[in-house]
């Protein structure tokens, strides 16, 4: 070690003074040959004639069936049938469902519409019929606070 440097210092300066004086290998040439044998080893199988991606789909291919299946369609479900009483809209068919009269109080008129939402939510029919659904129960409510108006006016 030489004074006045770093040991890391001298470890890098030995390590350069022993590359210099290495003699340089020969370049080392690689062969794609195994040594020792001869070409004739290699036998024509015909693979070589096709590309890779060809080859594996034409493995792929032999595995299908020989004809050309059609297509399997999904089974469309048949829409279901409309209950009959969703055809009933018009207002007195509504008020008939309903059941209203003039001797309901509050505690029965609030009843009677929650019974009549139990069968007539849109939330509770088939997609396909939620308009209709909408369309009663819209009519039904308006029914029933006009009971309940009607009942508080000859009350008051």
């Amino acid at each position: 070690m030489l004074f006045g440097q770093s040991i890391f210092q001298s470890v890098v300066e030995r390590l350069s003074l022993e590359d210099e004086e290495k003699p340089e290998d020969p370049p080392v040439v690689r062969a794609y040959r195994v040594a020792g044998l001869s070409t004739g080893f290699v036998q024509d199988n015909g693979l070589m004639q096709q590309a890779p991606a060809d080859w594996a789909q034409d493995r792929y291919l032999d595995l299908m069936a020989d004809g050309i299946l059609p297509p399997v369609l999904p089974e469309i479900p048949a829409l279901p049938e409309m209950p009959a009483h969703l055809g009933r809209l018009s207002a007195a068919e509504i008020a008939e469902d309903l059941g209203l009269k003039d001797a309901d109080d509050m505690v029965a008129l609030q009843a009677k519409r929650r019974a009549f939402a139990m069968n007539n939510h849109p939330d509770r029919v088939d997609a396909a019929f939620a308009d209709a659904a909408h369309t009663r129960m819209t009519i039904a409510n308006q029914l029933v606070d006009e009971a309940l108006q009607k009942r508080a006016l000859r009350k008051g």
